[in-house]
């Protein structure tokens, strides 16, 4: 196969592997896009990023939390809240303990974290079939998205639940006393969907029974945002947001971060498949894997022996004559000045050495010569001629 060939041949198998990677790289996006986890970390439609970056914007420090809760034990600034966006994992009975004592205001939204709405007082209700919501006063334009819980009083302040319990043991909470409690959103048959708590110990809790308001699809394509911004604009500085309970726990390892980033990221992705691509072509480029091995040797022939082959097939075949012109033209383009084998009649040519030739020596062998180029040539004629051919190239060749 030819160089270009090869080359043309190799290029297009490189750019199918790059459109194939491509095609994959792109299901790839659109199933990371699917994902429904509700974490300022995600981009897609489902996640929380957009509401993340609008608070930033708007000057508000968003810092993710990535530990176990245990480890947020108090909150300092007193401009501060800490947020629980529909946890992916929802919390457990002793999780749901621990958030409802946090010494500061807290934002919770969906049904995972209705562990911690038992133990200030509320129970999450989810619903089948979604409701309209009727927007509040002042909300801007766009359509509400219809929401799928809501609210309701626990008829109890106090929470009893063992299945978050060591050993089966019962975890009991107690619900704060709320002074004044607002209802910013509900559905269009009066059912409360957010409210707003103020607790006898100065906290503040906000709480949101369908965590979809906080989504990147409802801020951008509703009227969601406002709303859900308005739950911490003008009030708070801070937001400490959750992300432990979505999967993103800072206490792995580096590789692990890593392996999950590659696997889930479509940046990452990306990186899989250009180096699967560079293999592949490393491997289609190489000519030879392992050891060196030895080749074949193959020895040439010896120019005594190229001579011998070649006076036996001339003798073979009765070539005497082929022979003795070939002696003579080798002695007459040595002798050119161009060093090539001039056309024409060897007769003549001898004949216009002899004025050159000036001992005796080499007239003999020019006369031998042209004797021999006159007739028939024999075995013995072809030695004669090879001697006088050297004998004439030592005459006439300057010293």
């Amino acid at each position: 196969m030819r160089t270009r060939a090869e080359l043309a041949l190799g290029a297009a198998f490189v750019l199918a592997l790059a459109v194939a990677a491509g095609l994959a790289g792109l299901g790839r996006a659109r199933l990371t896009d699917a994902d429904q986890r509700r974490s300022t970390f995600l981009a897609g439609p489902s996640g929380a990023r957009g509401y993340a970056d609008a608070l930033a914007r708007l000057g508000v420090r968003v810092e993710r939390f990535r530990r176990p809760l245990g480890t947020l034990d108090t909150v300092p600034g007193a401009r501060t809240v800490v947020a629980f966006l529909g946890p992916s994992v929802a919390l457990d009975s002793r999780e749901g303990s621990a958030a409802a004592s946090l010494r500061g205001d807290l934002l919770l939204a969906g049904v995972g974290a209705a562990a911690v709405f038992r133990c200030l007082g509320w129970n999450v209700q989810p619903r089948r079939a979604s409701l309209p919501v009727t927007p509040p006063e002042g909300a801007g334009p766009g359509q509400f998205p219809r929401v799928r819980a809501v609210l309701a009083r626990r008829a109890s302040k106090v929470a009893v639940d063992s299945s978050g319990g060591a050993d089966g043991a019962p975890v009991r909470c107690t619900a704060p006393h709320a002074g004044v409690v607002d209802t910013l959103l509900r559905t269009r048959d009066g059912r409360p969907v957010a409210v707003r708590a103020g607790l006898a110990d100065g906290r503040t809790i906000t709480l949101v029974a369908d965590d979809r308001l906080f989504e990147n699809r409802a801020l951008r394509e509703g009227g969601a945002g406002p709303f859900a911004l308005g739950l911490i604009l003008p009030r708070y500085d801070r937001v400490v947001v959750d992300e432990y309970h979505h999967g993103f726990d800072a206490s792995r390892t580096l590789a692990g971060a890593a392996v999950e980033w590659t696997l889930h990221s479509p940046w990452g992705w990306g990186v899989m498949q250009l180096v699967v691509v560079g293999v592949l072509a490393l491997l289609a480029a190489g000519v030879r894997f392992g050891p060196v091995r030895e080749g074949i040797r193959r020895r040439r022939r010896s120019s005594l022996e190229h001579v011998r082959a070649l006076a036996t097939a001339l003798a073979a075949a009765r070539g005497h004559d082929v022979a003795v012109g070939l002696l003579v033209q080798g002695l007459r383009r040595r002798l050119s000045r161009a060093g090539l084998s001039p056309r024409g009649e060897v007769g003549p040519w001898l004949d216009g050495l002899a004025p050159a030739v000036r001992t005796a020596r080499g007239q003999a062998a020019l006369e031998t010569l042209t004797s021999i180029t006159r007739h028939p040539a024999s075995a013995d004629d072809v030695l004669h001629a090879a001697a006088a051919v050297e004998t004439l190239w030592e005459e006439l060749t300057p010293t």
